[in-house]
């Protein structure tokens, strides 16, 4: 059962970039949220089964589940694989109204916090400048999807339109 579990959840993880956002308006006349959800029937089916949008729109704000990145084979964390990490994170910001200049909260997890951090840091400043949003980096014993080791959370406000 946890090999079918790894391979649904690094599946379901490996399938979500570079796919198209579809918004589902659960708009009724108390709340205006909005989920995102991808079109591509693979990790749309994984969402729906762990039961988890993509983001979350309510108000001015844009709440994106956590995107856990994985280790190479020998576990070590890559700043490649973290690049493509942001690249895709960077794309539902976009679809969702939002983008890196708006994050005003990042949460991440680390399996080790100590070994991740140099990789991480270095990736994660060549998209989030100043002014820096809130940030809590967490040390964590482990991830729902086996071999990963960050999971990224972030908070962000839809871009005001001019």
């Amino acid at each position: 059962m946890k090999a079918l579990i790894k391979s649904i959840a690094v599946a379901g993880a490996l399938c979500l970039a570079g796919t198209a956002a579809q918004a589902d308006d659960h708009s009724e006349a108390s709340s205006k949220k909005q989920t995102l959800m991808p079109e591509a029937e693979g990790p749309r089916a994984f969402m729906e089964q762990f039961g988890f949008s993509e983001a979350v729109i309510h108000g001015n704000t844009v709440y994106l589940s956590g995107v856990i990145v994985g280790g190479g084979q020998d576990g070590t964390l890559s700043e490649e694989g973290l690049e493509s990490t942001f690249e895709y994170l960077g794309s539902v910001l976009e679809r969702a109204g939002s983008s890196w200049d708006d994050v005003i909260d990042l949460t991440t997890y680390h399996t080790d916090i100590e070994a991740s951090m140099p990789a991480f840091s270095a990736v994660k400043n060549r998209y989030i400048k100043a002014p820096f949003p809130a940030w809590t980096a967490i040390d964590v014993d482990r991830l729902f999807s086996p071999g990963g080791v960050i999971e990224i959370k972030i908070t962000a406000r839809v871009t005001p339109k001019e």
